[in-house]
């Protein structure tokens, strides 16, 4: 596992891992910052030698999202009511209820 201080690199299958714990303080969003965690995380999976990153988020994360797909994942699948069974609180973000883990990947070798 690659520990940095905002993300974790959590090793799945051979040649994967995936993105986990990501974070940016609230006071702090909106710079930028994601946008530089991700693509750090990326740049450290790719000298690690591993093949895929992925990433989940929750339907409800509209920012999260956007933020993925503009740093080169895709939507690969969704695990419906992932929240709904792992969590004993009602998540509510940007008004929607957060039910399902929206999975996405990013093959480290294809040619962009």
């Amino acid at each position: 596992m690659v520990s940095v201080r905002d993300y974790v690199l959590l090793p799945t299958r051979p040649d994967t891992v995936e993105l986990v714990n990501i974070a940016v303080v609230e006071e702090k969003q909106s710079r930028g910052l994601g946008k530089l965690l991700v693509m750090n995380a990326i740049m450290i999976a790719k000298t690690k030698d591993y093949k895929i990153i992925e990433v989940g988020t929750g339907n409800s994360s509209i920012g999260q999202l956007a933020l993925y797909q503009k740093c080169g994942f895709r939507i690969i699948g969704v695990d419906i009511d992932f929240f709904i069974r792992h969590y004993p609180e009602e998540i509510f973000e940007n008004g929607i209820q957060c039910r399902d883990m929206i999975r996405l990947s990013q093959d480290l070798y294809q040619v962009r």
